[in-house]
């Protein structure tokens, strides 16, 4: 394994995030489906909603839009081939009488579309409220018509509408319990783009508004202490996935106290020279640093006004490039190392290369100009 020392210089970044961009396109499966990770055992042959929206967005905004409108196309396919599972669930959400959660649509997909015979925390909400948000942004960035799509997104709309309340598993596939505050922002940043779609009927844009406004009003009220965003609703502690909600996802306006004081409190709680942990926690190979949250905190703040912080982060990041990837977790830190063998038993070394990673170190570098888009 051949380590990358940190590029000094903006052409060295630069080139980094080219050869991520090069590594995300020759791995994007003929469906439009984009691999959580070729090589990993627990994810080889699956794709995410919440992964693949972050990579889509980050190489649409590279200026690849073939390649996340072919997501895109891939996305709207597998929901539409379960509008009569969207419309089930719907009909008994509103009559009072909600499915089980395994009746729910499954968070990860197999690369050709289906659902995939493996054991998986299935329910989780995000994913398809981050496809709403990844369409949003590139259809605002691009004018892509949205035909193509509308179909697709209605029936999300439906779906989240009628779903958003409940509780499912968070980002990391734990906690089906507990309302989570990163999901929540996931739902509201997708509604709220999809009811600024062109072309999107009046009543289905005007019910996805309604919902974000709903979720906002929760979140703000319930998901919040001392000032702060939090995991879920009820805890004190805080996660890294909320950075998104300040950056790239803006479900948190970047300038205001809110927003700032949830960085802070990340900065403060989570990082460790420039690395970011997901949770204070986390024994998932012992609880390592993840460069994708590094460079989504990098987002945050570029947002809110620091890029030299920024610029930092995507250094960091940087450093933990190896054989042309960019890796899920690195153990510079780890939180409990007594974990890691027993991961290691189970599926084997952790993901190596995660296409998100090469995406958010990519989507950072056009945040930061390190490269055009």
């Amino acid at each position: 394994m051949t380590s990358t020392p940190v590029p000094a210089d903006r052409d060295a970044l630069a080139a980094l995030a080219e050869s991520q961009r090069a590594l995300i396109a020759s791995l994007q499966h003929p469906s439009g489906a984009y691999p959580a990770s070729p090589t990993f055992s627990a994810y080889r042959g699956y794709s995410w909603f919440r992964d693949g929206a972050f990579i889509a967005d980050a190489m649409s905004a590279a200026g690849e839009h073939a390649s996340a409108e072919a997501f895109f196309g891939w996305c709207a396919r597998v929901i539409s081939a379960r509008e009569t599972e969207v419309r089930r669930i719907v009909e008994a959400e509103r009559a009072g009488n909600p499915l089980t959660d395994a009746s729910m649509l499954p968070t990860r997909f197999t690369l050709d579309g289906r659902k995939g015979a493996d054991e998986w925390w299935d329910f989780q909400l995000d994913g398809y409220g981050l496809w709403l948000w990844a369409l949003g942004e590139h259809v605002a960035r691009t004018g892509a018509p949205t035909a193509p799509w509308l179909d697709a997104v209605g029936l999300t709309v439906e779906y989240l509408e009628s779903s958003w309340r409940r509780p499912c598993y968070d980002w990391w596939e734990e906690h089906i319990e507990q309302v989570h505050v990163s999901t929540l922002g996931s739902m509201l940043a997708g509604l709220r783009a999809a009811a600024e779609l062109l072309d999107l009927d009046a009543t289905t844009a005007e019910r996805a508004a309604r919902a974000a406004a709903d979720i906002d009003a929760l979140m703000r009220r319930e998901g919040v202490l001392d000032g702060h965003l939090v995991k879920w609703i009820g805890t004190d502690a805080v996660d890294a996935s909320l950075a998104a909600l300040v950056g790239p996802l803006e479900a948190v306006d970047p300038s205001e106290p809110l927003a700032l004081a949830t960085l802070a409190e990340l900065e403060s709680s989570l990082v460790v020279d420039g690395g970011m942990h997901r949770f204070r926690a986390d024994t998932y190979f012992g609880g390592g640093q993840w460069p994708l949250l590094s460079c989504m905190l990098g987002i945050a703040w570029a947002r809110a006004g620091r890029p030299e912080r920024s610029l930092e982060l995507l250094r960091w990041a940087a450093s933990t490039s190896h054989d042309g990837g960019i890796p899920e977790q690195v153990e510079h830190h780890l939180l409990d190392p007594s974990f890691v063998d027993e991961w290691v038993e189970r599926w084997g070394p952790s993901a190596d290369p995660l296409v998100w990673s090469s995406a958010m170190f990519l989507r950072l570098a056009v945040e930061l100009e390190v490269v055009a888009a």
